[in-house]
């Protein structure tokens, strides 16, 4: 079911019901980790301080709740799956089965239940990506697969439950008619104003996965069509002016290249090297590109340069000797995840402006046609469109991605009327 449709409250009184169905019960709320676990708990714990009866026969703790007439007990455990072996479940509350990497969790949740007369295993979840980090299918892609199988008629198996909420493949994904189909709270507690803002805000992707709940097939192109080239401006950075300077350096199968942010959010590629599509042995000159940055800080007020210290440690150092405040910008999933939602966003809303050389203007249209969204359990975040192994070059939108993300951190920081901007190396 897609998100906020409360299948967690559900799950809460399913867990509660299932304390009082036999002596010693023992009910486990397990999920991608102790936190998410918790979500579920929370919502059973309160439950049990609003209702009178409830309160009386049931004793809350920090993770657990105990029925102690008859030894029942409700507990949420850690998602690390040889933590979870040993138990005799009689109920399982799994929450989330998308985040799962792999099958151990579920398999060992539902091996603990063998000597139960009628054991139940409750998952809920939205939809995800259908591949694991491996390629493979997914855990939650498989339950997926095997209950349209059920449903079809394919396969027979009375042990196996299966309901699915999602909007019809012919309805558009920004339509209400979509919305309604896909979220039975949808006009009740789910606000439609509230989708209409997710609509353009959420990538695509990200939008039709937990609000359609729609399985990912593949990377779908990152912007929508036209929405970048229109926010093009004649402006151009001027002599002295304070920018932040994204910078993603190679060694011979991308490009280096930096790109300037301004803190009111224009972005404008500097320079690129590229490797020409004739020259298999072409390797990026390291002299010649410090000495291209050290030329650019002469020319505008560099408050930092933000750059992933991979295979470039050495030269940020002699950046750093120069003058230069460098701030070490990993290209880590977390870390991408929330500044290409953030990039995302200043295009669909139209609060950024671009420019440049043209020739220069022209690769960075090129380099944003060539990403893509891949969605994960981690979030979206841009890929090269046709895989890693890509020839096409998508390294001045992963530059202006950062840079972006490092001048809006300096403007939010100088609107704050009581404090200086800090600068820090991350």
């Amino acid at each position: 079911m897609p998100r906020k449709n409360s299948k967690s409250l559900l799950a809460s009184g399913i867990a509660l019901y299932s304390l009082f169905t036999e002596i010693g019960a023992e009910v486990a709320i397990v999920a991608g980790d102790r936190a998410q676990a918790r979500i579920v708990f929370r919502e059973c714990a309160r439950m049990v301080e609003l209702d009178p009866i409830l309160s009386r026969k049931l004793r809350v703790m920090r993770d657990v709740i105990e029925y102690p007439e008859t030894g029942s007990v409700l507990r949420v455990l850690s998602s690390d799956a040889s933590r979870a072996e040993g138990y005799n479940f009689s109920t399982v509350i799994f929450d989330e089965i998308h985040v799962q990497p792999d099958d151990r969790l579920w398999s060992t949740v539902n091996l603990g239940s063998g000597t139960r007369k009628n054991p139940l295993i409750f998952g809920i979840s939205t939809a995800g990506s259908r591949t694991d980090a491996r390629g493979q299918d997914s855990l939650c892609y498989r339950l997926f697969q095997y209950g349209m199988r059920l449903q079809s008629g394919e396969v027979h198996d009375d042990s196996f439950y299966f309901r699915y909420f999602t909007a019809p493949d012919d309805l558009a994904w920004d339509s209400p008619e979509a919305w309604a189909a896909a979220n039975p709270a949808f006009g009740d507690f789910l606000d439609p104003e509230d989708f209409a803002a997710a609509a353009k805000s959420l990538p695509r992707d990200e939008f039709e996965t937990k609000r359609l709940n729609r399985w990912i097939q593949r990377a779908t192109s990152w912007l929508p069509t036209g929405s970048f080239e229109r926010l093009e401006s004649p402006r151009r950075l001027v002599p002295g002016e304070k920018i932040v300077l994204g910078f993603d350096g190679s060694y011979d199968g991308d490009c280096t290249v930096p790109v300037a942010a301004t803190f009111d959010g224009h972005i404008e590629p500097l320079l690129c090297y590229e490797r020409p599509i004739d020259d298999p042995h072409w390797r990026v000159d390291i002299g010649e590109v410090e000495a291209a940055i050290i030329e650019l800080a002469k020319k505008y007020e560099i408050v930092e340069l933000a750059a992933d210290p991979f295979r470039w440690a050495r030269s940020l150092e002699a950046l750093e000797r120069e003058g230069l405040r460098v701030v070490h910008y990993p290209q880590s999933v977390s870390r991408m995840v929330k500044s290409t939602q953030s990039y995302y966003e200043s295009v669909t809303q139209g609060t950024l402006t671009w420019g440049g050389e043209p020739q220069l203007a022209k690769a960075l249209i090129r380099h944003i046609s060539n990403a893509a969204v891949k969605t994960d359990r981690f979030g979206p975040r841009i890929v090269k469109a046709d895989g890693r192994g890509s020839p096409r070059k998508i390294d001045l939108a992963v530059a202006a991605v950062m840079a972006l993300d490092r001048a809006r951190y300096y403007a939010s920081e100088a609107e704050k009327p009581s404090r200086s901007v800090e600068f820090f190396s991350l």
